[in-house]
């Protein structure tokens, strides 16, 4: 469907208006025999008008339509029209080819963003503006922030408890290896390297076992092994 002929200012050219609609062109498309112009939807609607010139009676094939001459297009974007939003208070006067530019950022469209002047600031389009009531949206937001906090508040005791688990997953190794150490001296280098290691550890920085558990206490000091458990003969006492 074309523009409403009395949103414009002055008269418009008759060649540019749709035979169809009676609107002014919108998305125009030509017939290549008859060169008539047409609205690009009013032509897809093709069921309404029978496919045929309702200037000279020619057969119009929707795959045959092509572009207007750019001498139309001019003429066409020159024209002067009124703001879509002229009802909701707007009183824009600009160029077509200017229109769908200024519609987007118009203050009046249903759909622009505003902020609301009552107290709370929240920004909607104007069409919700009506509807809107500062105290239910503050309620709102209070509700989403103590639900919000909750969260938070599980997440960090989860992770407290974590850390401790950590912690003594820690201690434990410790002793281990300090008792591995008391009971073995003279460790291999490599060994002596992970002792080191161990001691200059953080608590938070080391995870637990591989499975989750906790690792192993001290152990006890190895019982020495008698003679014949190694496997030494032992001759017996003379008489």
């Amino acid at each position: 469907m074309g523009y409403d002929r009395a949103r414009f200012l002055g008269d418009v050219d008759e060649d540019l208006i749709c035979p169809i609609c009676c609107g002014v062109l919108e998305e125009p498309v030509q017939a290549p025999n008859c060169e008539h112009a047409f609205c690009n939807t009013c032509v897809s609607q093709g069921s309404s008008w029978q496919q045929t010139c309702p200037v000279d009676g020619s057969v119009v094939t929707v795959p045959h339509l092509r572009p207007i001459p750019r001498i139309m297009r001019n003429m066409l974007s020159k024209l002067q029209i009124t703001c879509d939003n002229a009802v909701a208070g707007c009183n824009a006067i600009l160029r077509l080819d200017n229109l769908m530019a200024h519609l987007l950022n118009c203050e009046h469209s249903p759909k622009c963003p505003v902020a609301c002047k009552h107290g709370c600031g929240l920004e909607m389009s104007n069409g919700e503006l009506p509807n809107h009531n500062c105290i239910e949206h503050l309620h709102s937001m209070v509700q989403q922030q103590e639900t919000h906090i909750t969260e938070l508040e599980k997440t960090s005791a989860e992770q407290k408890f974590q850390l401790e688990e950590q912690q003594r997953d820690i201690q434990l190794l410790k002793a281990y290896v300090h008792a591995l150490h008391n009971d073995k001296p003279k460790l291999r280098p490599e060994n002596s390297e992970i002792i080191q290691w161990v001691n200059s550890l953080h608590p938070e920085g080391m995870p637990s076992g591989e499975d989750g558990s906790s690792s192993p206490g001290p152990t006890q000091p190895p019982v020495p092994k008698t003679s014949a458990e190694n496997g030494c003969s032992v001759s017996s006492p003379t008489s």
